[in-house]
């Protein structure tokens, strides 16, 4: 099993024809993703370098390619209107990795989100792999393999490192998502965690989390009320930031005393979650709770 994605997705690329769009278009066809449509308004009839056909609008290419997964490349004052498009027509997961979407349109985002049935990965986002099967996103894809831990992640970068080592030891990922950094995003650490837990294939967890927000308390709140049967490992970025400034991400901001590294580690090791002090570790910790 995975979550969200597998080799059965069919995947629209809205932006393809931009600089980002057509590059990691051209990535994830290489890795096997089922690339279907791209969708640029006014260059419907066209195909795209690889021979993926281009759309008008998100609909038309559903509708003609029976897709129903997006990702999006579509620069930030007119990204909201490429998601809620889609959420318009019903796809089933939309995989948004644009920067800097105002926040106020993310506002009317998380409200269509809320009164439809389309999942949402990000924004400002790496994007999702279940490995060896779909790739959608800015992913390098021949750091991860089949495998029995799920990632979720907050940042981009530490989502990389940790799907190395697990690579690396042996484990693999059943699926790795980053989730995104911004103050407003589609699906949380609570929200995939509940997926996680019930895939079979999946053994053990790892979240690595970041300051600012309340994510990782929520998401530690749940697997107290649960009693999660499954071994989780966190590591929270951000242990040396001073409060009241904003650290990479837009979401990564301690105010009011709340949302610092410390308070975040001391609620998981309460939740009976393993917490990695450095990100070196995070592979080699979840070998240990798995007990080998």
């Amino acid at each position: 099993m995975s979550i969200i994605v597998n080799a059965d997705t069919r995947l629209i690329v809205q932006g393809i024809t931009g600089g980002e769009g057509s590059f990691h278009t051209a990535q994830m066809v290489e890795y096997g993703t089922r690339v279907v449509a791209g969708v640029v308004p006014g260059k419907g009839g066209q195909k795209d370098p690889n021979g993926v056909p281009i759309y008008n609008t998100v609909a038309d290419a559903k509708e003609a390619r029976n897709a129903n997964a997006s990702v999006i490349f579509v620069p930030p004052p007119f990204a909201a209107d490429a998601i809620l498009e889609s959420i318009a027509a019903q796809l089933d997961v939309v995989v948004c990795i644009t920067e800097g979407i105002p926040t106020a349109d993310m506002v009317k985002v998380k409200l269509a989100l809320d009164n439809g049935s389309t999942r949402l990965i990000g924004p400002n986002c790496p994007g999702i792999i279940t490995p060896g099967e779909c790739k959608i996103g800015i992913m390098p894809g021949f750091i991860h393999t089949p495998g029995r831990v799920g990632v979720i992640s907050r940042s981009g970068t530490l989502t990389y490192e940790a799907v190395d080592q697990l690579t690396k030891l042996g484990l693999g990922q059943t699926t790795a998502i980053g989730i995104g950094g911004d103050p407003i995003i589609g699906s949380t650490f609570l929200d995939l965690l509940k997926l996680f837990a019930v895939d079979d294939d999946t053994e053990a967890i790892v979240l690595i989390g970041e300051i600012g927000g309340t994510a990782e308390e929520e998401a530690a709140a749940w697997i107290t009320e649960t009693g999660l049967d499954k071994p989780v490992v966190a590591f929270i970025a951000g242990q040396t930031a001073p409060p009241g400034r904003r650290m990479g991400h837009a979401g990564a901001i301690i105010s009011g005393g709340q949302g610092t590294a410390q308070s975040k580690m001391e609620t998981l090791k309460r939740a009976n979650i393993t917490v990695c002090d450095s990100p070196a570790k995070i592979g080699e910790t979840v070998k240990q709770a798995l007990g080998e």
